[in-house]
């Protein structure tokens, strides 16, 4: 499945992330105007728990991809990296429109806690998100622009480690950044 040229993936990569952490920072930024979106409170309550759930299931779908390149089943690898990203997508897309209509959720636990725990983890959470994007951007831009055979001589697998590994990091500290705004606290 060759869908992009060989040459153009680092372009694409860069574009793709561009505009996909664009959105993302112009929704975290208030500079999406709330009266564009329909508004949907039973959904906008619903999407924490919804993408702790996505973020538990991403890991599960992340780490059995991993597994299976590890077994060899390449196929098997592909279909659950690209669940994996379609999660990824979903969470985002959910995340983006409620941040967008409410804004970030305050933490209501005690400062202490807030100041050398959750807020330490969830720039961690953060950061490790925006470094994702443009791995996962290319190591899905390498697998479809080239023959299966060609992927290996390629940094797909290089790249593709250090992006799951970062992903899976990242996803887990979500699930504890819910636990923290709407279980505990």
């Amino acid at each position: 499945m060759q869908l992009v040229s060989k040459k153009r993936v680092p372009l694409l990569t860069a574009a793709l992330s561009i505009v996909s952490l664009g959105l993302v920072f112009s929704a975290v930024g208030g500079v999406v105007p709330a009266w564009l979106l329909p508004r949907s409170q039973t959904l906008i309550d619903l999407i924490p728990h919804l993408n702790a759930v996505i973020s538990f299931v991403a890991i599960g779908v992340i780490v059995g991809g991993w597994r299976a390149i590890r077994r060899g089943d390449v196929e098997v690898h592909r279909r659950r990296m690209l669940a994996a990203f379609v999660l990824f997508g979903a969470f985002l897309i959910l995340y983006l429109y409620r941040v967008s209509l409410e804004g970030p959720t305050d933490f209501g636990g005690p400062n202490a806690v807030y100041q050398f725990f959750y807020l330490p983890m969830l720039a961690i959470h953060i950061l490790l998100a925006i470094v994702c994007v443009p791995l996962l951007f290319y190591v899905i831009l390498l697998a479809v622009s080239r023959p299966i055979e060609e992927i290996y001589r390629s940094r797909h697998r290089s790249v593709g480690q250090v992006a799951a590994v970062l992903w899976l990091i990242s996803f887990s500290l979500g699930i504890v950044v819910y636990g923290m705004l709407y279980v505990v606290y």
